[in-house]
């Protein structure tokens, strides 16, 4: 009896730790490209509610012209935080069309909130200061396939 529990707790632990390991470090989502004027983003898309609450988290870099875009089902004022996030960020919050919202600097490893100025259904974060280096605004469109209809 003692061996079989013994075994059934190492096979939960292991399991618990093969689930926490994965929550521990970066996640590595499929990517798009994007266009902010001329300027090309490769974006990882995080579609699902797990997807979006790891983000960023555990980056210690990310390439000039990478991000990552959330998507979510419906329009909505999406506020946004960088609990677990190493890098300082831009995020913009895009309409349906790719018109940007708004844009906000974010500081790492913080509980401030960041929102959109209106409802929307994507925000994208980059390195800190992406945009505005770009002169990318707040009425400028992005291109790519979410915005595409």
């Amino acid at each position: 009896m003692h061996v079989k529990l013994r075994t059934a707790l190492f096979v939960a632990l292991a399991v618990f730790g093969a689930i926490a390991s994965a929550q521990d470090g970066p996640q590595s989502l499929p990517s798009i490209k994007l266009s902010a004027g001329m300027h090309v983003i490769q974006a990882e898309v995080a579609n699902t509610p797990d997807e979006r609450s790891i983000g960023l988290m555990f980056r210690k870099s990310m390439p000039t012209n990478d991000g990552m875009l959330f998507s979510f089902e419906e329009p909505g004022q999406q506020c946004f935080w960088m609990k677990n996030t190493l890098l300082p960020l831009s995020v913009a919050f895009i309409d349906d069309d790719g018109s940007v919202a708004n844009i906000e600097d974010m500081k790492p490893q913080t509980l401030d909130s960041h929102c959109s100025v209106k409802p929307v259904r994507f925000v994208l974060e980059m390195n800190d200061g992406w945009f505005a280096k770009r002169g990318i605004k707040p009425g400028m469109k992005l291109r790519g396939p979410p915005f595409n209809h």
